[in-house]
């Protein structure tokens, strides 16, 4: 039976059957809500049940939470729920609690966490701030308030709006959910590959690409003097070493493309669709350009020569696509054909877009696969991939152009150019641009003939 003694704010239970002799006598003693248990009331004083933090224990897996070092400087590891560990100290600054961030574990180990835990308590009691420390909660910002951060900059970097939607959207799918909350100057190797382990293997390249946009996302915070040291999201001599390369855990999946035999067909049903959608495809399949390209194309962009000057070319024009509208950020000039000009004409616009939607905005990349879904419904075998078997789609129209010039003999030099591929040299292209013009311009006629005639 328990005895129940009070002593002022203390209580002492007195349990005399719970030792395995009956002469020992265990004591609970409950001090403003904390138990200590004790075989007699010295051992409250004497041996308090409280363990001090050890590199051992350290190492281990804890369980998520805070665990105090109970050395009286108010030192604690802070475990989160993705295994992540970092120092913290709560102590009364000039009157107020705060919590301070010490550094992560196991890069600041136990001993160097106590010494500024002891040098942070002995600031404080003279009536200084610590000055080796941050405040967590007001100056290291989480991964997921920069990333947004970093996202608004990017809104205005990119002029693809489906390159903006997957910044947002993959961050947002991978790397928030299991780093969003994680102070910047905290996050690890370990941390990384939380996010990439499940995805390396299964989407490779989408893997990569969140790879690169946490690599980013760090690389802001350290400019930003939010964090030190390397970056934990780097491919070479970091994140390398853990995993596979690309090469061996997946190969690269190309867009379904029109099978060459049946690109003749399927440029007839094309030529009898409505809507500068249709003329958008058009102009795209005669060029080999990307969507994003034909569907920004301007009137501005392009330049119709004078009689004397489509003599000298033997073609029409130039389209000059900026740099700033390039997937390589490179200045690409395509000639514009006899074919080109009369679908540019068709569009119903002489100014602005080319190629503009019924409200005068830019069409969506929907709008050309839309298009080529309708066609591929409209045909009894459908237009499809040859080792896919999956409907062709619009980025694919280029291997389908690219299989055309390696079957024909084409210039490869002037099909990997039209193609805006690099190819040679800055300095050989710069000598042989005029020329590569009429190559590529003459090249492109055949194309023309091919998808007619099939010949």
């Amino acid at each position: 039976m328990f005895h129940i003694v009070p002593l002022y704010h203390i209580y002492l239970f007195k349990y005399s059957n719970l030792s395995l002799t009956s002469s020992t006598k265990f004591y609970i003693i409950l001090v403003k809500a904390r138990v200590f248990i004790g075989t007699n009331i010295g051992t409250y004083f004497a041996m308090p049940d409280r363990k001090k933090l050890t590199e051992v224990l350290l190492k281990s897996k804890l369980k998520p939470g805070r665990h105090y070092d109970f050395n009286g400087n108010g030192l604690h590891l802070l475990v989160r729920k993705n295994g992540a560990k970092s120092w913290v100290q709560r102590l009364r600054v000039q009157g107020k609690y705060v919590d301070l961030g010490l550094g992560n574990y196991p890069r600041v180990k136990l001993a160097v966490a106590r010494k500024l835990a002891s040098d942070n308590k002995l600031s404080a009691s003279e009536g200084k701030s610590p000055k080796q420390v941050r405040r967590v909660e007001t100056s290291t910002p989480t991964f997921s308030e920069l990333a947004n951060k970093l996202l608004e900059i990017k809104e205005q970097e990119l002029s693809n709006a489906k390159h903006k939607a997957q910044w947002r959207s993959t961050l947002e799918k991978y790397v928030i959910p299991k780093l969003g909350d994680l102070p910047v100057d905290q996050i690890e190797v370990e941390d990384v590959l939380i996010v990439l382990n499940p995805i390396w293997r299964l989407k490779t390249e989408t893997a990569d690409r969140v790879r690169q946009r946490i690599e980013a996302a760090l690389n802001y915070a350290s400019s930003s003097k939010f964090r030190e040291g390397p970056n934990p999201a780097m491919l070479k001599g970091n994140l390398a070493f853990h995993l596979p390369k690309k090469s061996q855990v997946q190969k690269r999946e190309n867009m379904p493309a029109l099978q060459l035999d049946d690109a003749p067909r399927w440029w007839e049903k094309l030529k009898k669709c409505d809507g500068n959608g249709s003329l958008a495809l058009m102009f795209l399949t005669l060029t080999a350009s990307r969507s994003g390209e034909v569907r920004g194309m301007t009137w501005e962009e392009i330049k119709l020569f004078s009689d004397k000057e489509k003599k000298e070319n033997k073609y029409l024009g130039d389209w000059t696509i900026p740099a700033s509208r390039m997937k390589m950020r490179q200045e690409h000039v395509v000639p514009i054909t006899k074919e080109m000009l009369k679908i540019i004409e068709s569009s119903g616009t002489t100014s602005g877009l080319v190629f503009a939607s019924q409200k005068g905005m830019q069409l969506s990349d929907m709008t050309l696969s839309q298009t080529m879904k309708r066609i591929n419904a409209s045909d009894a075998n459908g237009f499809l991939d040859k080792k896919t078997h999956k409907p062709a789609v619009p980025h694919g129209l280029r291997s389908t152009f690219r299989d055309w010039a390696s079957v024909t003999k084409q210039s490869r030099e002037a099909a990997e150019i039209q193609l805006s591929h690099k190819f040679g040299s800055s300095m050989e292209l710069v000598y042989r641009r005029d020329e590569l013009l009429m190559d590529r311009a003459e090249m492109l006629e055949r194309w023309y003939d091919f998808l007619e005639h099939g010949s």
